[in-house]
């Protein structure tokens, strides 16, 4: 698909976001994985240093990345530490994996105005990290929230855009 391109990102538990983005107009596809870390074909009870990410595709005639991270600041708290609801540690971090200076540039753009805004109490800690490679997670991952509809989430749409 011509009109197509690929976003990694990481905040917090992977079945949240997941659940969320692929409700967002011009979001073709997505798919959770491990991002970020130390070891080839982590699982999910092994993955040292990776993030608990996901895998975006998304349609550039309906959306762009700026709109992606957008959405992305009003899904989860930018604002913990290697933390999102009940879930600690560096797989949940919040983080942007660029794949080139442009997207740094543009997560760059986007994470200050989010600060600017002070919607969130704190400022954001996301960090901006170089897309290495993305691991799909297990099969039992992949959709979870729909296949398991009371399954738990700390993610939820909390203010509306960040941008003008």
């Amino acid at each position: 698909m011509e009109n197509t391109k690929k976003v990694y990102i990481a905040g917090g538990c992977f079945w949240g976001m997941e659940d969320l983005f692929r409700k967002l107009n011009g979001v073709v596809d997505t798919e959770v994985g491990y991002i970020g870390g130390e070891n080839e074909n982590p699982t999910y009870r092994n993955h040292p240093g990776h993030a608990e990410g996901i895998e975006i595709t998304y349609d550039t005639t309906e959306i762009n990345f700026k709109g992606i991270l957008d959405y992305f600041y009003r899904i989860h708290n930018p604002t913990t530490v290697d933390q999102q609801g009940n879930d600690r540690g560096s797989s949940y971090r919040s983080a942007i994996f660029f794949q080139n200076e442009e997207e740094k540039q543009i997560a760059e753009e986007v994470i200050a105005i989010v600060n600017k805004s002070n919607k969130w109490d704190g400022k954001v800690v996301t960090t901006l990290e170089p897309y290495t490679k993305f691991w799909p997670a297990e099969e039992e991952h992949q959709d979870y929230l729909l296949k398991h509809p009371n399954g738990y989430t700390c993610h939820s749409e909390r203010f509306g855009t960040f941008l003008d």
